[in-house]
C-alpha cells in the first residue's frame, strides 16, 4: 500500500484551506439568505392566509393559493441561492420554462377548468347546497372543486360539470334570493264567473301560511284562448317553500273549483257525420 508523503498532506491541507477561504463566505452567505428567505416566505404565506380568511375567501382556494404561492417563492429562492455559490442557471432556467411550456400545452383543458375553478371560487356564483342551472343541467350543488363542480340532480344522479364550462357558460340560480315568485296559470269557461273564480284563487292563498303577502299576490285574466279564459297568479314564498306551495295550491285550486261549480275546460272538437243518400 502507497503511503502519503508528509508534503502531500500539507498539500492536501493547502488545497482545502484555499478552498475554503474561496468558497467558505459564498456558502455561508448562501446558507444564511437560504435560511432567512425560508423564514420570510413562511411569514408571507401566513399573513397571505390571514388576509383571505378576513375576507372570507373559499377554503379550497385559500389552501390552493398559499400552496402554489409558496412553491414558487421557494423554487425563486432555491435559483437565488445556486447562483450566489457559482452553479449556473440560465440553462437550467430555460429547461423548466420548456418544461412548462410543454406541461401547459398538454394540459389546456385541465388549466381552463383550474382557471374557471378560481373564478367561481373567488366570485361565488352560487355556493354548496344551492339549486343551480348549468350547461343544461338542473341539480343541487354537492361540491366545488378547482377542476369541477358536482352536482346533485333530484333524482339523485351525481353529475360531475368541469368548471371551465361553468365560468364561461350562463348559471342560473334558483337559491341565491330569499324569496321567489311562483306562477300559476288557471283556465277556467267562458261561462263561468270571472270574479268568482278570482275570489276562490285569493281566499286559498291567504289559507296558506307558505304565501307572502309582501309583495302583494296578483291574480289577473291574462288570455282568452280557444276553449278557456286563463287567469294568472303570482305568488310570492320563500325559496325553500317554492315546489310544495306550487303543488299544493294546484291542487287546492282544482278540488275548489270543482266544488263551487267553476269548471276547468279542455280543448275539444265536434265532428259532424254526413250520410250522403245513395
Amino acid at each position: 500500500m502507497e503511503e502519503i508523503s508528509t508534503e502531500q498532506v500539507a498539500g492536501y491541507v493547502d488545497t482545502g484551506v484555499e478552498m475554503a477561504m474561496n468558497y467558505g463566505p459564498q456558502l455561508l452567505l448562501a446558507f444564511v439568505v437560504l435560511i432567512i428567505g425560508l423564514w420570510i416566505i413562511n411569514r408571507f404565506v401566513r399573513l397571505i392566509r390571514a388576509g383571505m380568511e378576513r375576507s372570507n375567501t373559499e377554503p379550497t382556494l385559500a389552501t390552493f393559493l398559499c400552496n402554489l404561492a409558496s412553491i414558487g417563492l421557494k423554487a425563486l429562492l432555491l435559483i437565488s441561492v445556486a447562483s450566489m455559490i457559482g452553479i449556473e442557471t440560465t440553462s437550467f432556467i430555460a429547461v423548466l420554462g420548456a418544461a412548462g411550456l410543454a406541461v401547459g400545452l398538454a394540459l389546456q383543458g385541465s388549466l381552463s377548468n383550474f382557471a374557471g375553478g378560481v373564478l367561481v371560487l373567488m366570485f361565488k356564483p352560487y355556493k354548496v347546497g344551492d339549486f343551480v342551472e348549468a350547461q343544461g343541467i338542473m341539480g343541487t350543488v354537492h361540491a366545488i372543486q378547482i377542476f369541477n363542480t358536482i352536482l346533485k340532480t333530484p333524482d339523485n344522479k351525481v353529475i360531475i360539470v368541469p368548471n371551465g364550462s361553468i365560468s364561461n357558460g350562463i348559471i342560473t340560480n334558483y337559491s341565491m334570493e330569499a324569496t321567489r315568485r311562483v306562477d300559476f296559470v288557471f283556465g277556467i269557461g267562458y261561462s263561468d264567473d270571472i270574479a268568482k273564480a278570482k275570489a276562490i284563487i285569493e281566499r286559498l292563498i291567504s289559507e296558506d301560511s307558505r304565501s307572502l303577502s309582501d309583495p302583494a299576490p296578483q291574480i289577473v285574466v291574462s288570455n282568452l284562448g280557444d276553449s278557456s279564459v286563463d287567469i294568472t297568479t303570482r305568488v310570492w314564498a320563500n325559496s325553500a317553500d317554492y315546489w310544495g306551495l306550487y303543488f299544493d295550491l294546484t291542487e287546492k285550486v282544482k278540488l275548489a273549483f270543482d266544488a263551487e261549480g267553476v269548471s276547468i275546460p279542455f280543448p275539444q272538437r265536434d265532428v259532424h257525420v254526413y250520410q250522403e243518400n245513395g
